[in-house]
């Protein structure tokens, strides 16, 4: 642990907050939660001192806005000011320079694959039921397969199915391995099947990313990662999000932020908010 960090989380415990550094976060790099901050003992040493800044943000909005652990805050207190839409797009965006993730690349890019995927099956299928509809019920694939095992593959991609009792045995089915499973089922139907695999797939990806975006749209999510881009890149902050870093300084300069001012100038140059 460098100087640096040493310091910080002796000025963080000096004001009462208890720092934490030999635990797994709950499986984040960092957390906070009533006056504790854990820092993931995983955590590469270049995002100790960023995520350290992120918790002590958390903190710091929690004392000027106590329900902010339960309802995520509001950008109105955080900026002391009830336009909210003024700072909001500016912080996503500096969300989106602080942390790669909260862009979803590779899920948008997985969902993409798997979009491509449905259409290429439903091409299949069509060849044979041109007017087949994904949103209707697909009336002939349902009369073959109702005394199938291969029905089972609707629900899940691989089933393991046990017959007990006399001759008792254990069968195996894969959505892979449909054609030599069951050897006699038309290419359209198996098609069918793997459509509405990818469906749930498709539907599993959308709900994480909404997840997702719900998370990091929460106020003090993008106030963190604010103040976290300020350490990181304060220059670059700057740029992204003029409005916001203004009002930030102007408040920071006048203790609104309350002990985040104190480390002004050691993690953040001091700023005025001026132009």
């Amino acid at each position: 642990m460098d100087e640096k960090s040493k310091d910080l989380i002796k000025f963080l415990r000096s004001i009462g907050l208890e720092v934490h550094t030999s635990t797994k976060a709950r499986g984040h790099q960092g957390f906070y939660l009533k006056n504790r901050i854990d820092i993931s003992k995983n955590i590469s040493e270049e995002r100790f001192v960023p995520t350290l800044v992120h918790e002590f943000a958390h903190y710091i909005h929690s004392q000027i806005e106590p329900l902010m652990e339960k309802n995520g805050g509001s950008l109105e207190v955080i900026f002391d000011d009830d336009n909210k839409h003024f700072y909001e797009e500016e912080l996503i965006e500096v969300t989106k320079f602080v942390d790669k993730n909260s862009k979803f690349e590779k899920l948008n890019a997985h969902k993409k694959l798997i979009k491509n995927q449905i259409q290429e099956y439903e091409n299949i299928i069509k060849k044979h039921y041109p007017k087949f509809m994904r949103s209707k019920k697909f009336k002939e694939f349902d009369k073959y397969i109702k005394g199938s095992n291969a029905r089972y593959l609707l629900k899940h991609d691989r089933v393991k199915l046990i017959t007990r009792g006399f001759g008792a045995k254990t069968e195996i089915y894969s959505i892979d391995n449909i054609e030599k499973d069951f050897c006699d089922m038309p290419e359209e139907f198996a098609a069918y099947i793997r459509l509405k695999s990818c469906q749930k797939r498709q539907s599993k990806i959308s709900a994480r990313i909404n997840r997702l975006e719900k998370y990091y749209s929460k106020p003090t999510e993008l106030f963190a990662r604010f103040v976290e881009g300020l350490y990181i890149d304060e220059e670059t902050v700057q740029k992204i999000a003029p409005n916001s870093y203004k009002r930030f300084f102007d408040l920071m300069n006048s203790g609104y932020y309350k002990e985040l001012s104190k480390i002004n100038g050691s993690l953040f140059n001091p700023h005025k908010g001026e132009e």
